[in-house]
């Protein structure tokens, strides 16, 4: 079943224009939930809005917004009053400037969506607007509202559509220095590095999210299983922490155990599937014979 559109207006680059539909690029469905139960009666836990002082349960017609002011003291806000403010354009985004990938700071990066041409009329313009950024190697800016809320946008081009990752303002994003100034100069021994540089290198590899694995998600889904067939359920015996305290002792066995990894993987057995490419390959050439 294809996925709901998240949100649907136009793309717009001065006075071309195209309807469009955004998709959320990632979803966290696949993942295992767990609902709320009652532990004496093993029924599901419902949560009810209630007045936090009359403790009676609240209609959603009731319900209205408040900024609080002081303790207990709140600007209440009706929605028409919320919708004086709302944005202009709901519904399209202007791309206002381009910017070079690389300017844009990974901090900034919010969520990512795809875009696509909203039905045949228009699919001629967002071609044109999608090659022209990919073209460019640049960054489209423009801004979309989520939700009653303005949100700066990032389009760039992605096979036949676009990727729009939606960025954070500059007051969401926290400064580097309340982490790292308390964090002292270290002098770091130039064989210390060396060691250290050489494990790295000994780890290179290139990013291949297929080999991800979710570790967790695996072990709930087993435990699942195990409960569902009534299977005993074990806690792991905890691993003993390394006796190691010397920092330059832990580089140099380290090295050795990533050393001694790699000639493992050199005379472990080629994939078993390789013959069987190389039969194929000589039953096609019997063939054409």
């Amino acid at each position: 079943m294809a996925p709901r559109a998240y949100w649907k207006g136009y793309l717009k680059l001065s006075l071309v224009s195209c309807p469009i539909a955004l998709f959320p690029a990632t979803s966290e469905r696949e993942k295992i939930s767990f609902h709320q139960l009652n532990k004496n009666t093993g029924h599901r836990i419902k949560y009810r809005k209630v007045d936090a002082d009359t403790g009676d349960e609240v209609e959603a017609a009731d319900i209205i917004k408040g900024y609080q002011v002081g303790k207990g003291e709140y600007l209440e806000l009706d929605p028409e009053e919320l919708e004086a403010i709302a944005i202009e354009s709901k519904r399209t985004i202007e791309i206002d400037e381009f910017v070079p990938k690389k300017e844009i700071d990974e901090l900034y990066l919010n969520s990512p969506y795809y875009i696509v041409p909203d039905g045949e009329v228009g699919q001629q313009a967002f071609a044109v607007i999608r090659e022209a950024i990919r073209q460019e190697g640049m960054v489209a800016i423009g801004k979309v509202v989520f939700t009653s809320r303005e949100h700066i946008i990032a389009l760039e081009a992605r096979g036949k559509g676009l990727l729009g990752v939606t960025l954070r303002y500059p007051y969401e994003v926290r400064s580097e220095h309340e982490a790292f100034d308390d964090i002292p100069d270290e002098k770091i021994p130039k064989d210390m590095l060396e060691l250290a540089s050489h494990i790295v290198g000994s780890k290179a590899g290139h990013f291949e999210p297929k080999r991800f694995e979710d570790q967790y998600e695996d072990a709930l889904k087993e435990l699942l299983k195990k409960k569902q067939s009534g299977e005993r359920i074990e806690a792991p015996r905890e691993r003993e922490p390394s006796n190691v305290v010397n920092l330059m002792d832990a580089l140099r066995r380290s090295v050795e155990t990533e050393h001694a990894g790699g000639e493992r993987r050199k005379s472990a057995p080629r994939d078993h599937r390789a013959p069987k490419k190389a039969g194929r390959s000589n039953a096609r050439a019997k063939k054409a014979g």
